[in-house]
């Protein structure tokens, strides 16, 4: 290695360095397999890849912005996501203090962050969401405090949603949105044999989200709604249109959440907005020979739809029962 090649690979290890963690996006070649976090002409966005962390901004500076833009839109819904860790009363108090903090504030809602997927921490982030004794004590520890909705944003990186759902609820909580980001790795490049995300050559578990995750995130969200049917839930994954989120709305939702496609969005956001409110207009108007006016009219309709695979019909001759050795259920149709 000469000394320009040595300067460079310096110059490039300390612009890592300096850079830290960052979103970035994953793509697929048009008309191809090749999946890379290589910006490049010819691809389609299909993820974007979260590994930021969490807001280095205090809490003081937080509060007086939220007051601000409560002020600046008062008949707006504000909900403030908020953090903390869950290990101890101490921990536990420190999720009060937010709480407290952000309402005085004028939010109209708390969203419990039980879903980072940054967290090493064993009571912080994700992996309170993959503990139902944690997600209920978190909950309960805001609930003490709380004069707003609490919504709980629950990971999908667990075996069985239902059970931390469940927990959640037993803890007060008002409502249940998911989900947040899969936990997951960027590629390796096949020619530097880097991770095409790095610092220093190192990389830890980041968040998947953006159109990839549709379907998971509809497969989780089918399972809370089916077993806490009359419970309240805002659907998250893979929404940029109104046909995404009609998806969740046929599930049982009752809102939706969108963070991929509003940083796409130029304007940050309101295109967006203004694309899935046309949408759903229109979608009444289509609709309206059926007396629909409002969600609620089809809120749900699909919900039931979502069966064990001993329910769906198949061939005669095939005679499958799901794995068992016996009939345990009539299949549709």
């Amino acid at each position: 290695m000469n000394r320009m090649q040595r300067v460079q690979r310096m110059h490039r290890s300390a612009s890592r360095v300096t850079r830290g963690p960052r979103t970035t996006f994953l793509r697929v070649d048009d008309g191809g397999t090749r999946l890379s976090m290589r910006k490049r002409p010819d691809s389609t966005l299909v993820a974007s890849w979260n590994w930021e962390l969490i807001s280095d901004r205090p809490l003081d500076w937080w509060a007086p912005r939220l007051t601000a833009i409560k002020r600046a839109w008062p008949d707006r819904i504000l909900v403030a996501s908020i953090m903390a860790g869950s290990g101890s009363d101490k921990e536990l108090s420190h999720w009060q203090t937010l709480t407290e903090a952000v309402q005085d504030a004028g939010v109209d809602a708390i969203e419990l962050n039980f879903s980072c997927p940054h967290m090493d921490r064993v009571d912080m982030g994700a992996n309170v969401g993959k503990d139902p004794v944690l997600c209920s004590v978190s909950t309960q520890a805001v609930k003490a405090v709380a004069r707003v909705p609490v919504w709980v944003k629950l990971t999908p990186a667990t075996a069985d949603i239902v059970e931390e759902a469940q927990a959640t609820f037993l803890g007060g909580a008002d409502a249940i949105s998911s989900s947040n980001t899969f936990p997951s790795l960027p590629p390796i490049d096949p020619d530097s044999l880097e991770f095409e995300v790095n610092v220093d050559g190192f990389v830890s578990p980041g968040g998947l989200g953006g159109p990839a995750i549709l379907s998971q995130s509809l497969a989780k969200m089918a399972q809370m709604t089916q077993a806490f049917p009359d419970r309240e839930f805002s659907g998250i994954g893979g929404i940029s249109e109104f046909d995404q989120a009609l998806s969740y709305f046929l599930l049982g939702c009752g809102t939706v959440q969108v963070a991929t496609a509003a940083m796409l969005d130029r304007a940050i956001g309101p295109s967006v907005i203004r694309a899935l409110t046309t949408g759903m207009a229109g979608f009444l108007e289509r609709n309206a020979d059926r007396g629909w006016t409002s969600l609620a009219d089809f809120r749900g309709l699909r919900r039931g739809n979502v069966v064990p695979h001993a329910r769906i019909g198949r061939p005669e001759a095939a005679d499958y029962r799901g794995g068992y050795d016996e009939d345990v259920a009539e299949p549709v149709g």
